[in-house]
């Protein structure tokens, strides 16, 4: 593991409340850009993600809670006990970020709410995330992905309408509104060193979904009626003889003619039925037909030759594994192998930002719980304090 003084957040100290995907992704990625993240867990349990596969060989530690947590600091406290809520203050009156993405009134019940934080420390700023927002009518509903998938309108829009609707088996929502918390929290910085003061940043998986749709909402708003990227006729998924490509037949005059001779088939944009995009909208169906009878008579590979040579937008469409094994996430650098204390090697997604003279630095492992709890009662001059069973 390295350190570097230079990286663009040394010296900004992180007290991270927050559990699961929204919070933890975030302070990763400042701690990937070296800030010190203090991970405040609950003694006995921890972080909810450290649960999430109570099955793995790996346990507390398992997949999902290391792809979150490297280069953080384990504190181990128990929040109902007034010795240790002073401990949580103490890092509070240190830290320049407080971040939790507990459900609206947790943190304040905990004596932990932004007018708490504000009176012990003027500059820290505090960084919420939510399910829905911190008012309103879903204010006090469970915050999860799925479910603002659900409620924005990302989960109802799909290219076949006839489908019935799918759950994004990706977490699009916690990822999103992670790295707008990100964003926000660096503006923030940024605002104090012209204030001195430290401000709110609230971010929710509602509003990140919302966000995400900018161009289709927009389309809502001022047109009446649904964009649907995916459903354009000569956009999509198409099965051959041995996977599956995409293919997006965009910022082409004529896409149709264009496609239609990368494949070898007649230029369908002469037939009255495909002559306009209305038509070809209308038709879609019947489109979209002829193309997949011919794409599934060769393999993705002979067909992305050929529709790359008519300089045609095209995909193979990969599964994880294959892209996680494949030539460009190598050059990226997108895998990271980290070395535990014990021998093991855990390999995770490295960060995608890439600083050519402050690059992320591995610094710390993903921490057992309380792995560090002696070494920040120290630090804070806490000695005073007894240690709770992790």
């Amino acid at each position: 593991m390295t350190t570097d003084a230079h990286q663009p957040l040394a010296g900004i100290t992180v007290a991270d409340f927050s559990q699961v995907m929204l919070g933890p992704c975030a302070t990763q990625l400042l701690g990937d850009h070296g800030a010190d993240v203090i991970k405040i867990e609950r003694a006995g349990q921890g972080d909810l993600s450290r649960t999430t596969l109570p099955d793995d060989v790996d346990g507390p530690e398992n997949p999902v809670f290391s792809s979150l947590n490297r280069n953080k600091r384990s504190i181990a406290l128990d929040l109902r006990s007034p010795e240790h809520l002073e401990v949580a203050h103490d890092l509070v009156r240190r830290s320049d970020v407080v971040v939790s993405n507990f459900r609206p009134g947790v943190m304040e019940r905990l004596g932990l709410g932004w007018d708490d934080v504000h009176r012990i420390n003027p500059r820290a700023i505090y960084a919420v995330g939510t399910g829905f927002g911190v008012t309103g009518p879903y204010a006090a509903k469970g915050g999860q992905d799925m479910l603002a998938q659900a409620m924005s309108g990302v989960l109802a829009r799909r290219a076949d309408p006839s489908r019935p609707p799918e759950i994004f088996a990706t977490t699009l929502a916690d990822y999103s509104a992670g790295m707008h918390l990100v964003q926000g929290v660096l503006l923030a910085l940024l605002a104090r060193d012209r204030t001195g003061l430290g401000q709110r940043v609230e971010v929710s998986l509602y509003d990140a979904m919302l966000s995400m749709q900018m161009q289709e909402a927009t389309h809502q708003l001022m047109r009446g009626s649904e964009l649907n990227w995916a459903a354009i006729p000569h956009t999509g998924t198409f099965e051959t003889s041995d996977g599956a490509l995409v293919l997006v037949g965009a910022f082409r005059v004529n896409p149709v003619a264009d496609i239609c001779a990368a494949i070898g088939i007649e230029d369908l944009s002469l037939r009255p039925e495909y002559a306009t995009f209305t038509d070809l909208v209308a038709n879609a169906g019947a489109f979209r037909a002829t193309l997949a009878e011919v794409f599934r008579t060769n393999a993705t590979a002979h067909w992305i030759e050929r529709l790359e040579a008519a300089d045609l937008l095209c995909a193979p469409v990969q599964t994880l594994d294959e892209a996680l094994r494949d030539e460009q996430t190598t050059v990226n650098g997108m895998v990271l192998e980290m070395a535990r204390a014990d021998g093991s090697t855990v390999r995770t997604v490295a960060s995608p930002l890439h600083l050519s003279a402050t690059p992320a630095r591995l610094r710390r492992t993903p921490p057992l719980l309380g792995e560090h709890t002696s070494e920040i009662l120290r630090e804070l001059g806490r000695s005073d304090v007894a240690e709770v069973p992790r």
